[in-house]
């Protein structure tokens, strides 16, 4: 009787041991408790709600901060893709940009990669947009053999193009014809009478933030 009792006494320390040591998962939060750390879970998700038309969603593009705290966090940015497809690493900045812009003559070609802010877009049908570029100038971008095109929201998005960048004149008669697909008013359309030197762009892939 004695043994048993010994035994049972032995057992039920083990037990309450064993106890001590294990790691405990609360399912319903984020913390994990171990032994010696607590360790908080990122189980944040990018939302799905946005709707897409002519595009399919790209995997997610991480990218590496420095956070205030002094830890290094992933950041997510989702894309809708357009036209070819091509992947955002590597593009160049909007300065970057306007560089390769200032050493074009008209007539000149250069494929490149940038991102940018969407500036405008047709308004009737998305087959062109303007991408915001420094000293107020922007960058005019049409779609290679109109063979895609954005929603007419996308302004004020991020896009991130890749094809032909090159300097053209536009005449007074186009430029009085994307004024109108603008939307702007009579008025500002009476206004264009000279024709003007611009940064074209013949995108063949265009990724955009949703």
């Amino acid at each position: 009787m004695k043994k048993i009792i010994v035994m049972a006494t032995a057992l039920a320390v083990l037990t309450a041991c064993k106890k001590d040591n294990e790691t405990t998962v609360e399912s319903d939060s984020t913390i994990i408790e171990t032994p010696n750390d607590t360790v908080t879970v990122d189980v944040d998700t990018l939302s799905e709600d946005e709707t897409e038309t002519d595009a399919e969603a790209m995997p997610a593009n991480e990218t590496e901060t420095t956070a205030a705290t002094g830890k290094t966090e992933k950041v997510q940015t989702k894309y809708a893709a357009f036209g070819d497809k091509i992947v955002a690493d590597n593009a160049l900045t909007r300065e970057q940009m306007l560089k390769k812009y200032n050493t074009l003559k008209p007539g000149d070609t250069v494929n490149v990669k940038f991102k940018s802010t969407i500036k405008n877009v047709c308004q009737k049908k998305g087959c062109w947009m303007t991408l915001d570029m420094p000293t107020g100038k922007e960058s005019f971008v049409r779609f290679k053999d109109y063979g895609f095109f954005v929603p007419l929201n996308a302004g004020s998005r991020e896009a991130i193009v890749n094809g032909k960048a090159f300097v053209s004149e536009i005449s007074v008669a186009e430029l009085k014809h994307y004024a109108k697909d603008e939307g702007k008013s009579q008025a500002e359309i009476d206004k264009i009478t000279q024709p003007k030197l611009t940064y074209g762009f013949e995108a063949n892939g265009v990724l955009i933030t949703q």
